[in-house]
Parts: C-alpha cells; sequence; structure tokens
C-alpha cells in the first residue's frame, strides 16, 4: 500500500504510532526527542553514524550486528569485548 505522505520532511509531536510498521522508508537525518520506544524491534536496520544520547538501554539486546568503531561512552566496544574474553575462565 502506498504511504498517503509525499517524500519530505515531516513534524509530528504530541502523537501516538503505537504499533505502526515503517517499511523500506528513510529516516536519514531524523531527530528523535523525547520518544517512547519501549518493546520496538528493528530488523535489517541501517545506523551507521547514528548517535544515542541519554537513552534508556536497560533490558535491550543486539544480536548479528557490525559493531566496527561503535563506541559505548568513548570506549570502543570491540575493545570491551576483548577485555572481557581475557577475564573469562578458561574451558
Amino acid at each position: 500500500m502506498p504511504s498517503p505522505l509525499p517524500p519530505g520532511k515531516y513534524t509530528f509531536a504530541d502523537t501516538k504510532l503505537t504499533g505502526s510498521e515503517f517499511n523500506n522508508v528513510c529516516l536519514g537525518g531524523a531527530k528523535f526527542e523525547n520518544v517512547g520506544m519501549e518493546n520496538a524491534s528493528f530488523h535489517d536496520v541501517g545506523l551507521k553514524g547514528v548517535r544515542f544520547d541519554d537513552v534508556n538501554l536497560s533490558n535491550a539486546s543486539i544480536a548479528n550486528a557490525n559493531l566496527t568503531g561503535m563506541t559505548i561512552n568513548g570506549v570502543l566496544v570491540t575493545e570491551l569485548f576483548a577485555a572481557y574474553e581475557k577475564t573469562r575462565p578458561i574451558g
């Protein structure tokens, strides 16, 4: 079903889109502020170069991700995993 919205810049404020689905949508350069995404699901999503600030990631799960260059609080995630592996017991 084609979108009734033509391409362009849109602003949504104080809006509930609960249960919405976004397929084959470009949100490059979009800004999300004070947005609730609890229990949302992301699959085959490009997040290259995005920035998350003041984000609650409790109970979040990331799987099958390319983490090249990704940092958490300024530390490369690949370095965090390498340090973690060194502390794991052998066997």
